[in-house]
């Protein structure tokens, strides 16, 4: 069986879970504080930063310092889990199909799963706005360039997080120990961007990089800004060695 059509089976598979569902709801509850304050973004002008812009980058903020990490914290142990269900995890290792293939098609299949909810953040980010404009006779509704291109900053930003907590979930068999653990790692993120090491925790990334657009946004804020060096070398070598990782450990638990 070829990578791409194990991809493929693995998306299948997903369709039967509730996912989908967990991410959607997740990410309505995001946007309807903004929507039903938004009147607090005219108060921000002070600051240096539009209202139309503030509404975006708090949203966002809310969205890569928990809503985001914890709908895949949970995600990820589903995603695991549709493995185990009626131990389908034996009948796929009697395959003849390299474990380590197997983990990565799974992995890809929760890049998708991210992208698909920073997708749906985007979605309801412009029904919010548009409510927003509405109810507070305003224009919220950003340029879609610069909307995407900050989702997708947030995207690349996340992977070595997601690579981080795809490990727990193949390394912890429990799933309530796994997503505790999940959970409990995203909570320091806040205070991790704040100290000169923040770039040796993958869970603060996705924040990191939205705080810094913010402080870009509002010119009378001082926020720290990405650094390339030492971050991307940093992030590359926790994403092999978690996936690396991943893949020397996936099925061990079963095949004993």
């Amino acid at each position: 069986m070829s990578f791409l059509s194990l991809v493929g089976v693995e998306f299948k598979k997903i369709k039967r879970s509730k996912i989908l569902l967990i991410l959607f709801v997740a990410t309505v509850i995001l946007w309807i504080p903004s929507i039903l304050n938004a009147q607090m973004n005219f108060d921000m002008q002070a600051e240096g930063i539009s209202p139309e812009n503030n509404f975006f980058i708090q949203g966002f903020m809310g969205m890569a310092w928990f809503m985001f990490p914890a709908s895949m914290v949970v995600g990820t142990v589903l995603l695991s889990q549709t493995e185990r269900t009626n131990k389908g995890i034996l009948k796929m290792l009697a395959l003849p199909i390299s474990t380590a293939k197997l983990c990565m098609a799974k992995f890809i299949v929760l890049l998708a799963l991210a992208v698909l909810q920073i997708g749906m953040a985007v979605g309801m980010y412009y029904v919010g706005a548009a409510i927003a404009s509405s109810t507070q006779n305003y224009n919220f509704i950003l340029q879609p360039l610069f909307v995407f291109k900050e989702a997708g900053l947030i995207f690349a930003a996340a992977i070595p997080m997601l690579a981080f907590f795809w490990l727990l979930s193949v390394c912890i068999q429990t799933p309530i120990f796994s997503i505790g653990i999940g959970l409990a790692s995203i909570v320091p993120s806040v205070l991790m961007i704040n100290t000169k090491a923040w770039f040796a925790y993958p869970m603060s990334y996705p924040f990191f990089a939205i705080t810094a657009e913010y402080g870009k946004l509002a010119t009378n804020l001082d926020t720290a800004q990405v650094e390339l060096i030492p971050w991307i070398p940093v992030a590359i070598v926790i994403t092999i060695l978690c996936l690396g990782i991943s893949c020397t450990r996936f099925g061990q638990a079963e095949r004993r």
